[in-house]
């Protein structure tokens, strides 16, 4: 009988025990367990859990530390999979890609017939469209690397406009009907671009600032459009693990239609946005500073100083490689980017230009040297910072200007660039590793549309240097390499600080925004043959799962 008393004595003290430790446990939202979890905090720290409460990480640790001192309804058992703040990608176009789901897709087209193919098909398919409008054409695929004309299209939609944007946004090719809606004629001229014309006649090709004579003659979007467009972009993204987007270059009703869209629940996705430099910008929002919400923040000006170097609009300081006596173009004259930076520099706005030249960086860095002057936090940006001349490398450290780079640009371009600048300028083109040194931190983006959207393609080309065959076996100029930590870091925290949230996301730590990524194979682990094969497993912005 004492025995039996005992015995029923120490159960009922067990059974208080786990009531009391049940009891004493915190509540939380959403606990993820048995993960290899990498923090990329200052330590760039390996833990196995963490907890969530209200969006938030409210605790990170072992796996038994956390399990023991807080319950939730959602448990999240990694199984030993790979665990990573949510990507984010410090360079995009998410308006622009939103909007190209729902026009011709262009891209990989290897001549322009087959081009022309695919817009006979989308019309077809599309036959209430006022417009037909398209993006990808790259003439540096096509047999002889020559600009296409526009006879097919004008055979083909004598009565309908066609505008078809080359894939990096800096060229397009226009039919005649959409030449004379804006009102284009032969032997035209304009700063900052170029209109092509052969034998006096227009060829449809039209140069960086050219394009901008269609575009505002075209159909407005509707409120309708930009939620068929942004939730479309919105799926893809998280589908490859972004859960923070910086949208480089949008107009204030643009960012009326994501406000919108996000306040009715309709849009999750972080979005960072660059304004345009635009008159109509500035007039909106200079005197109110920056606009933040919890999924928004507009905070940069985009400005443009040059084209592209895949369309020769680039600007550089010695003629191109492969077109005598053509320096390429600045789209404005220098005295331009002086008046923006003297205004902004007063502002609490972030300066952020798209160089990619050299003399279009040479340009810029002394433009922002001169009002920086010196060490500071307000990160002013280069967006691209392509082709640097090695005497203005150290431009960039000396007033803390950020290069934000893509790297997937260099493993597109590395088939023609030689032939373009030539092999003493290459050495200061895609100098990811030079350009990290400048400030010890370096934020990586695509600039999707004219990449993939995907973060696991820009971490490999930033270690590997190679395509997504694995060419070239050695590299493109492999010096130039990341290390894996400092890729992961380029697409987590040092994309949140290039867009001042360092504080909000792009690490898993306490206090931080809940956005994380499972994958199903570990970069920091796997072979470099496999890194491209990760799959994202799951997605959770803000804690909570994205299908």
């Amino acid at each position: 009988m004492r025995n039996l008393r005992f015995s029923i004595l120490v159960l009922l003290a067990a059974i208080c025990t786990v009531l009391v430790s049940c009891h004493t446990k915190q509540g939380a939202d959403l606990i993820l367990h048995h993960g290899r979890v990498y923090t990329v905090d200052s330590i760039f720290g390996i833990s196995e859990a963490f907890a969530v409460k209200d969006g938030r990480i409210i605790a990170v640790g072992k796996n038994e530390d956390i399990l023991n001192a807080y319950t939730a309804d959602s448990m999240v058992d990694a199984q030993g999979k790979a665990v990573y703040p949510g990507f984010i990608d410090a360079h995009a176009h998410f308006v622009g890609y939103g909007r190209g789901l729902f026009a011709v897709d262009l891209y990989d087209c290897k001549t322009w017939n087959e081009a022309v193919e695919r817009v006979k098909t989308f019309a077809a398919a599309h036959p209430a469209e006022p417009w037909i409008r398209g993006r990808g054409w790259d003439q540096n695929k096509f047999p002889g690397m020559a600009y296409p004309d526009n006879r097919s299209l004008d055979a083909l939609f004598p009565d309908k406009p066609v505008l078809l944007q080359r894939v990096d946004g800096h060229a397009a090719i226009a039919n005649s009907k959409a030449l004379a809606l804006a009102g284009i004629v032969a032997s035209q001229k304009i700063s900052g671009g170029e209109i092509e014309t052969k034998d006096n006649r227009l060829t449809g090709v039209l140069i960086d600032n050219a394009v901008e004579l269609v575009t505002p003659i075209m159909p407005p979007a509707s409120k309708a459009d930009y939620e068929k467009w942004l939730v479309a972009a919105q799926k893809n993204c998280f589908a490859q693990g972004l859960t923070t987007i910086t949208d480089c270059g949008l107009m204030y009703t643009d960012v009326e239609m994501i406000d919108t869209l996000q306040r009715e629940g309709k849009l999750q996705m972080r979005l960072y946005v660059m304004l345009s430099d635009d008159t109509a910008n500035y007039n909106r929002y200079l005197s109110r500073g920056p606009y933040k919400t919890d999924k928004l923040f507009v905070k940069g000006i985009k400005a443009y100083a040059d084209g592209a170097l895949g369309s020769r609009g680039a600007c550089l300081l010695a003629p191109y490689a492969d077109k005598e006596n053509w320096n390429g173009f600045l789209l404005h004259p220098s005295a331009h980017y002086d008046s923006l930076a003297a205004l902004i520099i007063n502002t609490d706005f972030q300066l952020c230009t798209h160089a990619i030249g050299d003399s279009g960086n040479r340009m810029v860095l002394h433009v922002y040297n001169k009002y920086l002057n010196g060490k500071n936090n307000k990160r002013w940006r280069i967006e691209h910072a392509q082709v640097v001349s090695p005497a203005d490398m150290d431009l960039f450290g000396r007033a803390s200007i950020i290069p934000s780079v893509q790297p997937t640009h260099a493993t597109s371009d590395m088939y023609w660039a030689k032939e373009r600048i030539g092999d003493d300028r290459l050495k200061g083109a895609y100098a990811y590793e030079q350009l990290l040194q400048q400030n010890g931190w370096l934020p990586l983006g695509t600039d999707f549309p004219v990449e993939d959207i995907s973060p696991v393609k820009t971490f490999y080309a930033a270690i590997a240097r190679k395509d997504a065959k694995g060419y070239p076996a050695s590299g493109f100029q492999k010096e130039n390499a990341l290390t894996r930590e400092q890729a992961l870091r380029g697409i987590t925290i040092w994309a949140a600080k290039a867009d001042f949230l360092e504080r909000e996301v792009g690490s898993i730590e306490a206090g931080k925004k809940a956005d994380f990524v499972i994958l199903d194979r570990d970069l920091m682990q796997a072979s470099e043959g496999d890194v491209l094969g990760a799959k994202v497993v799951r997605v959770y912005p803000g804690g909570r799962r994205m299908e």
